[in-house]
């Protein structure tokens, strides 16, 4: 049995608000995912950029309300018009993201959904070669190899592999870490530096704009099939709100998680989110898995880890 250190009273209750904040951190990412799984497939409602819309609608608010009101962070404003732009091309970037992963999970089940997405660092590599011309240690790329093989022998075992959904969901994973890139050259001066809740405040806003258009020209009248649908069903709301609302709560505990704990921390549990999130699927949505497929997303996994200890290590020995 533990005995309580008397010498720091809020150790303990500090441990709980750390353990409770990554406990919310898992519930927000694995719930959105399966909402939005749950609402554009098995529910049957097929708007995709219209619920991307609604996600960024309630980010903006949210946002405003944290951090205008209830001053979670400072407000850190836009001093140029030059970052603005910067803002505005991350904000595009990261709606071809949101908008893809969200149409992918239309014809792909979540397990295997996710198993793309953790070829991330992969992509993350790629980017940050051709853009920066920024060179890893040949062991940091070698461990890329298990990422991508083991997408390939999951692809390969997949019976409900979808030829279109796989290939935009690997378009929003490449966007996904083509945002990190992007992010890192275009805000890197201190003076145009913003934390993430900040960034999401005003990218929200410029996503609504730019998905207004989308939504009307490749959605056509989704709101009013909404209103009648919900004239049929009125679960559609709450599903709808509950969803959107997460949708901000992901990025709020994302934050919250880092700054409580450590970037690195934040990585770990990223690597065991991914795994957690395909065994409640499956146990949700019952989709059918192979054991060949369940191999490869465990080799793609192990090599995330793999690149993230990589990266590490080279991250020490060049800081000596």
């Amino acid at each position: 049995m533990a005995v309580e250190d008397k010498s720091q009273p809020g150790k303990g209750s500090t441990s709980w608000f750390t353990l409770g904040l990554i406990a919310s951190w898992y519930i927000c990412n694995i719930g959105v995912l399966l909402l939005n799984k749950y609402l554009l497939s098995n529910y049957g409602y097929k708007y995709p950029i219209f619920l991307t819309m609604c996600h960024m609608a309630a980010c903006s608010l949210f946002s405003y309300v944290a951090i205008a009101w209830m001053k979670v962070v400072p407000l850190q404003a836009i001093r140029s018009r030059s970052q603005f732009l910067k803002i505005a091309a991350l904000s595009a970037i990261f709606c071809f993201s949101v908008v893809s992963g969200n149409i992918s999970l239309r014809y792909l089940p979540v397990s295997f959904n996710q198993a793309i997405g953790a070829t991330t660092p992969f992509f993350t590599a790629f980017f940050a070669y051709i853009m920066t011309f920024k060179r890893e240690a040949w062991v940091t790329y070698a461990a890329l190899i298990p990422v991508v093989m083991g997408v390939v022998i999951a692809s390969g075992s997949e019976p409900s592999f979808h030829l279109f959904g796989f290939i935009i969901c690997i378009a929003a994973t490449a966007a996904r870490a083509l945002k990190t890139v992007v992010q890192g050259l275009l805000l890197q001066s201190d003076g145009e530096k913003l934390n993430s809740m900040n960034l999401l405040l005003y990218m929200a806003p410029i996503a609504v704009v730019l998905l207004v258009p989308a939504t009307l020209i490749m959605e056509d009248n989704v709101l009013g099939i909404t209103i009648q649908q919900a004239k049929k069903d009125w679960g559609i709301l709450p599903l709808l709100a509950v969803n959107s609302a997460t949708a901000y709560f992901v990025n709020l505990t994302n934050f919250l998680v880092t700054k409580y704990t450590s970037p690195l921390t934040l990585q770990v549990l990223g690597n065991a989110k991914g795994a957690v999130a395909v065994v409640v699927s499956i146990l949700l949505f019952r989709n059918p898995v192979t054991v060949v497929g369940m191999i490869g997303y465990s080799i793609t996994v192990i090599g995330v880890v793999l690149y993230s200890e990589a990266k590490k290590r080279s991250s020490k020995q060049s800081e000596t």
